[in-house]
């Protein structure tokens, strides 16, 4: 299994606008794939549970949901804080937050890496400075692992500039989970996110077809083959979104 790409969810039920199950299933439903679950100040039992749900959700779909925190509560997958701990656990997926060279400079065996903050963030208001995209490009084009940007990410613009400067995808917290319809918005989200990765062909005056790019490096298909857009880390460009509701 590889890292996570396009629209990833991270879950925040005390500032989400409906319980936490149906608004990753209205997430799920719009497109999502990946969902970091956090609430890391449940008791263990209670998170656990959370897990399972959500799990079942995201089964449907071929999702898959990464636990903040080296236990992966029943699961294979987790995303770990940049203090710790080193090395990583071995699991089938390992992301760790990361906000500067010296964080990324220490990653080892993870798959992907998250970068912050890119926007200012009203989840950790004053956590910053803000990277903006130029920050955000600096930071991929010297990480080791893909990379997805985490901060402040809300808006279809947002998500095109993030996968122009390098982006394996967007980490989204408050666009989703303060949504009036996280479906919808995650819709929104995930069509900027396919676009701006799906490479555009042109034809020149010869009859050749060329392939510019759209933010990130796609490979060029031979005879027969199917277009598949990549970034520079070589991550597939994500299914098309299920429109079912869960």
């Amino acid at each position: 299994m590889t890292g996570p790409d396009g629209v990833v969810v991270l879950t925040d039920r005390l500032v989400a606008r409906d319980r936490l199950d149906r608004v990753v299933a209205g997430a799920v439903a719009g497109g999502v794939r990946w969902v970091v679950l956090r609430e890391k100040d449940l008791p263990r039992a209670e998170r656990a549970a959370l897990a399972a749900d959500l799990r079942a959700i995201l089964a449907d779909v071929g999702g898959t949901l990464v636990v903040a925190g080296p236990d992966p509560l029943g699961g294979d997958a987790v995303h770990l804080p940049a203090a710790g701990p080193y090395p990583p656990p071995t699991h089938t997926v390992v992301g760790r937050s990361c906000h500067n060279r010296a964080e990324l400079d220490r990653l080892t065996t993870e798959h992907y890496a998250t970068v912050s903050p890119v926007h200012p963030t009203k989840t950790k208001p004053g956590y910053g400075p803000p990277l903006g995209p130029e920050g955000l490009r600096r930071l991929i084009d010297i990480s080791p692992v893909p990379v997805l940007a985490l901060g402040g990410v809300e808006t279809p613009d947002q998500v095109t500039a993030c996968v122009k400067a390098g982006a394996a995808g967007v980490a989204v917290l408050g666009a989703i989970m303060r949504a009036q319809d996280p479906a919808e918005t995650a819709k929104t989200l995930t069509s900027a996110y396919e676009e701006a990765v799906t490479p555009v062909l042109t034809k020149t005056r010869r009859g050749v077809t060329q392939v510019s790019e759209s933010g990130l490096r796609p490979t060029v298909p031979t005879q027969g083959s199917s277009l598949t857009a990549r970034s520079g880390h070589g991550r597939p460009q994500p299914p098309t979104a299920t429109r079912e509701k869960l």
